[in-house]
């Protein structure tokens, strides 16, 4: 099948970093835009957001105007709001070094808005705009500076705006360069998102993420090397999951088998099936420890139980006695790996059975725990020839990867994806989703739905859910995989029982029916 682009191309959804920011912003002057009007336009589409917040304004506004060109953003937005009769007033913390900002300063002082000498009180109700270095910044700020933001964001007696990137934050580390930067309550991103601010580091400094469009050209972002993208609750409504023949059986429907649980972590198995259940899969088979295997009939019929675990000492599950008696290339996908504790005997006899085995295989938690630990180690990735997903938080990716290093999760994601040509969820409060050539950035996402048990639905509905779709495609991508991990976040967002795996994956099985229902229509 042709390769699916979600979301699109655009420049609400493509993240770059300073540098590919820097050469697309060159390409368009060179087309001949020139750096007046892209200044101008950005300016005037933020005095607009402004406009739609007049809340924010009503004490007036204080925009702190830098030494380049974002101060000259800057001063666009305060001849804006001036016409507009708001008060405005002016500080320039550093000597101006742009002939074109300062061209703008001294407009604004002929038109009558006062030019401050002294830095400005943080005591005031007035709106304070950051408009002092944006994209361009490379290096520490002057903390001092910093220092009298934070003490107007902690006073709460005006809000602070942060135009493109929070003074002193690094835009693609996201992290400070020296221990602080601003905390603004607003972060509004011109043209494209940059990298550090949809970082888990950035979350504490960049408050609501807002776009201003300033017309990017597709053509030109379409060109951009390394796609990364930024994918929210809004981009649910245009994902499109293959439909099914209506004529299909349940064996044409996928068909998922899940190796879960052990007597010292038997929910696990529970979630996890629960996960595949949500999903529609129409045939879900299982390899279940006895303890959970015994009672699967009451909570969970539809199960095929194929095997059963023994335990080691430690209560954890043991897999080579099941795995020996089961045809794996039977299967669409597999998941290994929810709450089967560690036994490092036991993966050595196992690991051959998943290696060759021709689906797409699935693992999380123990089972990435246990390659960690494993005398393979990282090889087990590059000895298996077929398609691979796992799902590690940062702990396990961490005991997983030891020698791969990035400043951001991001990166950490996708150079891992790259050299074990592997597709990688890194699990945070922004989410990962990774393979060799793509990324997706999940973002605004319910961090306060985060609770045990929900790596063990997802790693569920991920195998019932690829199941599906490789019933219909034969083949399928990574964006597949960002979607799924998407819906089952958005169904923990959506649930009004409260957030408890077992409710959330009630949820998902709307949400899943719904999206089906909605493509047949």
């Amino acid at each position: 099948m042709n390769e699916i682009v979600w979301p699109t191309i655009d420049s609400k959804h493509l993240i770059v970093d300073s540098k590919q920011m820097l050469i697309l912003e060159k390409e368009m002057f060179s087309d001949g835009m020139p750096q007046e009007a892209l200044m101008e336009k950005a300016g005037i589409q933020i005095s607009r957001w402004l406009l739609k917040k007049k809340s924010l304004l009503k004490h007036g506004v204080t925009v702190f105007i830098g030494p380049g060109h974002n101060g000259g953003d800057g001063a666009v937005i305060a001849r804006e709001l001036f016409l507009k009769g708001f008060y405005v007033q002016v500080w320039c913390p550093f000597p101006i070094k742009k002939t074109l900002t300062n061209n703008h300063l001294n407009y604004l002082t002929s038109i009558g808005v006062t030019k401050l000498v002294e830095p400005p009180d943080a005591n005031g109700k007035e709106i304070w705009i950051d408009a002092v270095f944006g994209n361009n910044q490379t290096r520490k700020v002057d903390d001092k500076l910093i220092k009298l933001f934070n003490q107007k964001f902690h006073k709460k007696y005006g809000k602070v705006v942060s135009i493109d990137i929070p003074t002193g934050l690094c835009p693609d580390k996201g992290k400070p360069f020296l221990d602080i930067a601003v905390k603004a309550d607003y972060t509004l991103v011109i043209g494209l998102y940059k990298i550090g601010l949809t970082q888990d580091s950035a979350l504490p400094f960049v408050g609501e993420l807002h776009h201003i469009d300033v017309g990017m050209p597709t053509s030109k972002l379409s060109k951009v090397d390394k796609k990364i993208f930024k994918i929210t609750y809004k981009d649910i409504k245009n994902i499109d999951l293959p439909s099914l023949p209506k004529n299909s059986n349940k064996h044409k429907r996928g068909r998922t088998l899940l190796i879960a649980g052990s007597e010292k972590y038997p929910g696990a198995a529970y979630l996890a099936l629960k996960g595949a259940i949500s999903s529609g899969a129409g045939y879900i088979s299982a390899v279940l420890p006895k303890l959970v295997a015994e009672s699967i009939w009451q909570v969970a019929p539809e199960i095929v139980l194929k095997e059963t675990m023994q335990s080691n000492k430690n209560g954890n599950s043991t897999l080579f006695s099941a795995l020996k008696n089961i045809d794996l290339n039977a299967f669409d996908s597999v998941a290994v790996g929810p709450g089967i504790g560690i036994d490092n005997d036991d993966w050595q006899k196992s690991k051959d059975f998943l290696i060759s085995y021709e689906g797409l295989l699935i693992l999380d938690a123990d089972a990435l725990n246990r390659i960690s630990k494993s005398k393979l180690g990282l090889n087990f990735f590059l000895e298996r020839r077929y398609k691979t997903w796992i799902t590690p938080h940062s702990k396990e990716f961490r005991r997983l990867f030891p020698e791969i290093k990035s400043d951001t999760n991001l990166g950490l994601a996708l150079d891992a994806a790259k050299e074990f040509n592997i597709s990688i969820l890194l699990k945070g409060a922004n989410s990962i989703v990774a393979d060799n050539k793509k990324v997706w950035q999940l973002f605004g996402t319910d961090s306060q739905t985060a609770r045990a048990g929900l790596g063990d639905l997802l790693s569920g509905f991920v195998a019932g859910s690829s199941a599906i779709d490789l019933t219909f495609c034969g083949n399928i991508t990574t964006d597949f995989f960002a979607k799924y991990v998407l819906l089952h976040s958005f169904a923990a967002s959506k649930c009004k029982r409260g957030s408890n795996a077992s409710a959330i994956g009630d949820e998902l099985s709307k949400i899943m029916r719904n999206i089906k229902m909605r493509q047949i229509s």
